[in-house]
């Protein structure tokens, strides 16, 4: 029982105290820290690395990863942006488009990983250059979108708000404090936790990563999992492109650098072993915020360099990895002790 408590919950509530940890601290040292304002910034501020984050945990529990998330949302953002400012496309026209051309890319990429047996690190290696070159062919350089659509769609939850006949004080608090693209995070990982917990392919996609053999032996639709891992992972990466154009009103071929190493450190650090098969897509949550409160305390303290957040998530990544192979190795000695 002890061994199955360790495997399941210890690494999400090492995250979770972690997490908890530095919020505390950070908030005792800064004036202000615990607003309101500043904890849904969590959220708002780093709503396109959660919801690259959500689609590489389905990545990564299947033994897989992906390079090309963060191309992915600088190709996504600037094709939108050149579609609504040059093409006179609706915006809805143009994210539905790019969501499409995301998951498709995405379901190429896990087509030719598992039918060709190719190494994952090299296809999406691959598909990052494709995906970042495609987007400076489309533009090279930032593009301000003015459609009048943008600024309705941000007053979308105070609408909504208003539309449910909250009090005004609801209201008022709904459009100062919850941004949409918050809303759009937060759905983002209902869904995935319900994918993960709940459905045939979340618990396929667990058992692919835990061994693969195994799961073929069982007559589970390997191909076809790892497949739609890649395409959620493909369509979150454009959905996040699409995000980063209503949080920063442009397109940006250069968005989105290096996010796909800051979207797998936060999924390790939320719990999710590398090797595949086990971690929670609430974990991934956790690493997000990690990073966030990381950033935000930087800003407060207004001395320390930016890069003080690379550090500070190299060193957690390292030590949420070395916990990883503490936990298997109680589990493993576990495991063999005589009963």
């Amino acid at each position: 029982m002890i061994a199955g408590w360790l495997q399941r919950y210890a690494t999400l509530a090492t995250t979770a105290l972690v997490c908890l940890l530095l919020y505390i601290v950070a908030g005792s040292l800064y004036a202000g820290f615990f607003s309101p304002r500043v904890f849904v910034g969590f959220f708002a501020d780093n709503a396109f690395l959660g919801i690259v984050a959500v689609g590489m945990t389905f990545v990564i529990l299947s033994g897989g990863i992906d390079l090309s998330v963060g191309a992915m949302i600088g190709c996504s953002s600037i094709v939108i942006a050149t579609l609504v400012e040059q093409a006179g496309w609706h915006p809805l026209a143009a994210v539905l488009l790019m969501l499409l051309l995301g998951a498709l890319f995405g379901a190429s990429m896990g087509s030719l990983i598992h039918f060709f047996t190719l190494p994952p690190f090299i296809v999406t290696l691959a598909g990052m250059f494709f995906a970042r070159g495609m987007g400076f062919v489309v533009h090279e350089e930032s593009i301000a979108i003015r459609h009048e659509f943008y600024p309705a769609l941000n007053d979308l939850p105070a609408t909504l708000a208003s539309w449910l006949h909250l009090p005004d004080g609801g209201v008022q608090f709904v459009g100062r404090y919850l941004p949409l693209t918050a809303v759009i995070f937060l759905l983002v990982l209902a869904v995935g936790i319900y994918l993960a917990h709940w459905t045939r392919f979340g618990r396929n996609t667990y058992a692919i990563g835990g061994d693969e053999d195994s799961a073929v032996l069982m007559g589970l639709p390997v191909g076809r999992t790892k497949v739609q891992a890649y395409a959620l992972n493909g369509f979150c990466s454009a959905l996040a492109g699409a995000v980063y154009t209503l949080y920063t009103f442009s397109g940006n071929p250069t968005a989105g650098t290096m996010l796909e190493l800051d979207a797998i450190a936060a999924v390790v650090i939320g719990g999710t072993l590398l090797t595949g098969g086990a971690g929670y897509v609430a974990g991934t949550l956790l690493g997000v915020l990690i990073f966030g409160i990381i950033q935000t305390a930087i800003i407060f303290d207004g001395t320390l360099s930016s890069w003080w957040t690379r550090i500070a998530i190299g060193f957690l990544v390292m030590v949420f990895i070395l916990l990883q192979r503490l936990f298997q190795r109680t589990l493993g000695s576990a495991r063999r002790r005589p009963s």
